[in-house]
């Protein structure tokens, strides 16, 4: 696009296409802008920066709940309002800005309140396998790029609703740590994240960096480039000039509380990612340490906890059965007290610190158990939408009561086909260290862009 040699409006028209094709075995997209996404991709080619844009013409999908202008924001839900939004969030302002063009909004559960992506407006599958959930809450931003109809989404993370999906799929994405990008609207007491998902860590970085303002973060020649010992002037990570890049990497096969089990291709996956990383140059430690048990009861409250907050003000009668439990539960627990707060702040303050020790980086699974199947989970009670969670998606959600940065990276295949994710968390400001890994991983073993077609 910026040298070019192809059109926004051409590029626009193609993954249209590759939309319509698609997107009826997938369900990934609640609203497909096509008149109003190739205006604004005539308007994209035209302007006088083209050049510059970082993001000339690129097609994104924006997850169901951000504001995008002239859209109806309706978080997967028939009680919210149908009206169309006045402004654009500052992320998907931010996208606009660098060139991206909004093909569609793509599928959520309700209020994003579940690991799965259905709705009322439908149930997004997974491409590598339609009988499958692409994971939630961005699990229909997941889908559009893993199934190839768009090459980067928006999604975020209130407790793993990035790296749920992106395991799901295959894809790669990061939460970052709190205040590098503009939150949700509901941000979930500063645990929600918005953050891209993408094919590649080079993709991944340039549009954190859009989203973050902070185009220093967008440094994929460097990321990809990097050896242990080599020097740098201006590595983000803060080390000194002369310094090299070696981390610690602490590996947690089996990080969970006590209770909760992780399948044994997940963990040997971490085991063997791990292994890479030490290949490339970096020290591998093992971290034996689960993590306590109170912090997934705080973890579980405080997702009740936002619930019964994110139903205030609508119309319960048009609230789906799973909502209108989880706010229920959430209700329940207030009145003894009981939100997730005191854990949360705990975990915050020092916990995660001092679990954590003194690696660098940790890598853990990004999931317990292989994808559950694609259903109407939302027409489900509180038990089966709470004991599928758990069973499958347990491992996330700790980074975001921390507010750390966390990732996954695609690692291999599971036998039963889907693909398999690790995940990479690091402590406040080591966004560029995970990408820097990740990268590393990408190199010594590198995914399939997309699912296979159906």
């Amino acid at each position: 696009m910026r040298q070019g040699k192809a059109t926004a409006p051409r590029v626009v028209e193609e993954h249209l296409g590759a939309i319509a094709e698609r997107d009826g075995r997938i369900g990934a997209f609640r609203t497909v802008r096509a008149e109003a996404a190739l205006a604004e991709a005539h308007a994209v080619q035209e302007r006088e920066d083209l050049a510059e844009l970082p993001l000339a013409g690129v097609p994104v999908a924006v997850k169901d709940n951000v504001a995008v202008r002239g859209e109806a924001l309706r978080n997967g839900s028939a009680a919210t309002s149908g009206a169309p939004e006045p402004e654009d969030h500052p992320v998907v302002a931010r996208l606009r800005a660098a060139g991206a063009v909004v093909v569609g909004i793509t599928n959520v559960p309700e209020l994003c309140l579940a690991g799965f992506s259905d709705s009322v407006y439908g149930t997004a599958r997974n491409p590598w396998d339609p009988a499958r959930t692409p994971g939630g809450s961005s699990g229909g931003s997941a889908a559009a790029v893993a199934a190839g109809m768009v090459p980067l989404a928006h999604g975020n993370d209130g407790l793993g609703s990035l790296r749920i999906p992106a395991a799901c799929c295959g894809l790669v994405t990061i939460k970052p740590g709190h205040g590098l990008v503009p939150p949700p609207e509901h941000d979930w007491h500063a645990m929600s994240e918005n953050g891209p998902l993408a094919t590649t860590v080079t993709d991944l970085a340039l549009a954190l960096a859009v989203m973050a303002g902070d185009m220093s973060l967008a440094t994929p020649d460097r990321i990809e480039s990097l050896r242990v010992g080599e020097t740098i002037d201006d590595y983000p990570g803060g080390l000194l000039p002369s310094e090299p890049v070696r981390l610690r990497v602490a590996v947690a096969p089996l990080p969970l509380p006590p209770g909760f089990a992780v399948d044994e291709e997940f963990q040997r996956a971490v085991t063997d990612a791990a292994r890479t990383l030490g290949e490339a140059g970096h020290t591998v430690v093992e971290h034996g340490t689960r993590l306590p048990v109170w912090l997934g009861s705080a973890a579980v409250a405080a997702w009740f906890a936002c619930a019964r907050e994110d139903v205030a003000g609508l119309d319960r009668r048009r609230l789906e059965r799973r909502t209108k439990a989880l706010a229920r539960a959430g209700r329940l627990l207030a009145r003894f007290g009981l939100d997730g707060s005191r854990g949360r702040d705990r975990w915050r303050a020092h916990g995660a610190d001092q679990w954590f020790g003194n690696a660098d980086v940790l890598v853990t699974p990004a999931l317990a158990a292989v994808p559950p199947p694609a259903a109407r989970w939302g027409e489900r009670g509180l038990l089966a939408n709470v004991r599928v969670n758990l069973a499958y998606a347990p491992a996330t959600a700790p980074w975001n009561l921390a507010g750390w940065p966390a990732m996954t990276v695609p690692y291999g295949r599971h036998s039963t086909g889907v693909p398999i994710g690790v995940q990479l968390v690091a402590a406040p400001g080591g966004e560029a260290q995970l990408l820097t890994l990740a990268a590393r991983i990408e190199a010594a073993r590198p995914w399939p862009r997309h699912a296979p077609p159906l």
